[in-house]
């Protein structure tokens, strides 16, 4: 179900990747609809683009992540084979 405009949306510091990624599917979901005025659509759009680049920081923190945890044989694989 969409997300109402009138909740109060969690702060995004606090935000898992997949609550940031759920709001911003009901953002589009209401946008898409026609739920919203133009007015709250626009609104929705820049928390949805806050969202976007929290869900990619999240992405690029989990990423550096693997990348460290990853076997040195296999780190240096993965890098010749990508050159």
């Amino acid at each position: 179900m969409a997300r109402s405009s009138s909740t109060p949306s969690k702060s995004l510091k606090k935000m898992t990747f997949e609550e940031a990624a759920e709001e911003l599917e009901s953002i589009i979901d209401q946008i898409e609809s026609g739920e919203i005025g133009l007015e709250q659509a626009l609104k929705e759009r820049k928390r949805g683009d806050q969202l976007i680049q929290h869900c990619r920081s999240l992405l690029d923190v989990a990423e550096q992540e693997l990348v460290q945890a990853q076997p040195e044989d296999e780190a240096e694989e993965e890098s010749e084979t990508s050159s």
